[in-house]
């Protein structure tokens, strides 16, 4: 059976007793991120940076990535201006990255799909 693509896993809650992920057990995950878009930044979150043709495409997304968040009731930090929108992501309760992020941030990439 195919393995199932990072988007389309579940995202889990954290506890705050997981360890953050570090060094080789990000680079898997980070695979399968548009990586021309997303960096990792000290092992601790990731930042992503959007670039649209208009401010009404870079509103649009931060409304869906808005709505994702509320749905997972997981939060990035958002940065809205004109063709632009940076995000920065992490898990708050650990104060680092889970898998929970990649997934998030691999939704993400499919909502920017429709905007290329």
């Amino acid at each position: 059976m195919a393995e199932t693509q990072l988007a389309d896993r579940e995202c889990t809650a954290c506890t705050g007793d997981e360890d953050p992920l570090e060094g080789e057990e990000l680079i898997p995950l980070f695979e399968d991120l548009d990586r021309d878009v997303w960096e990792i930044v000290d092992e601790h979150h990731l930042k992503a940076t959007y670039e649209f043709e208009d401010f009404r495409d870079a509103l649009e997304f931060t409304k869906e990535v808005g709505e994702l968040a509320e749905a997972e009731f997981h939060h990035p930090d958002i940065h809205l201006s004109w063709g632009e929108v940076v995000i920065e992501l992490w898990t708050h309760k650990i104060d680092g990255l889970r898998e929970t992020d990649f997934v998030m941030a691999a939704r993400m990439d499919r909502f920017y799909e429709g905007y290329e």
